[in-house]
């Protein structure tokens, strides 16, 4: 699909992503973490869109260590890097490495020996143009019956400092429920890492995660390093695609979240369809829908819209599903019964039915001051 809107983030341009992990081992821990690594290697050599990794010592500080890896795309790697087996994986690495930095680049250009730089086939078609932040959710479920509890604990803490240093400043967090899953999503300007590091430091908010605790599903101890890095990497629901109108921003913009579990395995067939349906309404001066962000992770999509007006007023061009063939197709990829809709979308009346099941609950939408 060619580009429409201003698409900042995507993972669905089919260009080959380049992979970069910054690590800084602990003293003494280098035969450790080759080890680890032989090990992690192995493994994902055997991962479908894997193409090449290396590994690499700094010749300045020994401690330094870097590994990059070449994929076919962002789909493969993004579905590796969420999984139970990557998380199992990597834990060997965890009492090696003191520091980590994961970034992930689509190639826009390469050159080869004696050539030019050049765009073959398998790189990113154009520079995508951004508002200068970076998208970041969380999610995760808390015990049935503590729903409203857990809601009344998240919306009433005190926002934490907006300003993390010189270059980064958190612009927007967005908090929704839908039973009794909770989603989070932040929008940073500058170092996404610092931004996340700086509000799990600060006061207010460990005192929220600490009073939330007894009502999760899944038990953490944040003051054990080793449980709260891989309860964070379990909750982590990256934002596969971003985009925005080149329309005006109007006035009555309002927030909304979409749920769409969908059926085991469908996941990235999902969230590719919904970010396709806003690339188009971007694009469609008639379209409620202003911007979309679309997260997603194993069988779980979110979508993050801003929309002009009440999206129930036109449900079929709120939820951007147009047409009985696209209809058809959700209802292909949606695990329909988790939500409580079951059988044909092809009506509006049923369009209707997943809108109302799909949204989220508004817990807290809080913008940094201009």
């Amino acid at each position: 699909m060619a580009p429409s809107g201003r698409i900042s983030q995507s993972a669905f341009d089919g260009s080959k992503l380049r992979v970069i992990l910054l690590l800084d081992l602990y003293e003494g821990a280098q035969q450790q973490f080759l080890d680890a690594y032989e090990l992690m290697r192995k493994q994902v050599a055997s991962v479908p869109g894997h193409i090449s990794d290396q590994l690499c010592q700094s010749i300045e500080n020994p401690s330094q260590w870097l590994i990059t890896s070449e994929w076919e795309s962002a789909p493969p790697f993004l579905a590796w890097v969420n999984s139970e087996e990557h998380v199992e994986t990597v834990k060997p690495m965890h009492s090696c490495v003191r520091d980590t930095r994961s970034m992930r680049y689509s190639i826009l250009r390469e050159t080869g020996p004696g050539q030019q730089a050049a765009a073959p086939a398998g790189t990113q078609v154009a520079a995508r143009v951004g508002d200068g932040a970076a998208r970041h959710a969380l999610t995760f479920t808390v015990k049935p019956g503590s729903e409203s509890k857990v809601a009344e604990i998240l919306a009433g803490y005190e926002s934490p400092r907006a300003q993390v240093d010189e270059t980064t400043r958190l612009r927007r967090t967005s908090l929704f429920m839908h039973g009794n899953r909770v989603v989070r999503a932040v929008e940073v300007e500058g170092d996404l890492l610092a931004a996340l590091r700086h509000v799990a430091r600060q006061p207010e908010v460990r005192a929220v995660e600490e009073a939330i605790n007894p009502y999760l599903e899944q038990d953490r101890d944040l003051t054990d390093p080793e449980s709260a890095r891989v309860f964070f990497t379990r909750a982590a629901l990256p934002a596969v695609h971003h985009v925005v109108s080149d329309r005006p921003a109007p006035a009555d913009l309002r927030r909304h979240a979409l749920y769409y579990p969908a059926k085991e395995g469908r996941g990235m067939e999902l969230a590719r369809l919904l970010a396709h349906q806003d690339q188009a309404a971007a694009d469609d001066p008639d379209s409620p829908v202003y911007g979309s962000t679309v997260f997603h992770r194993d069988d779980i999509v979110v979508r993050l819209i801003d929309i002009t007006g009440e999206p129930d007023l036109d449900p079929v061009a709120s939820l951007g599903i147009k047409g009985a063939g696209k209809a058809a197709e959700l209802e292909h990829l949606l695990d329909g019964a988790a939500i409580g809709v079951e059988g044909s979308l092809k009506t509006e009346r049923n369009v209707n039915r997943l809108l109302s099941h799909a949204d989220m609950l508004p817990v807290t939408d809080r913008s940094a001051d201009s």
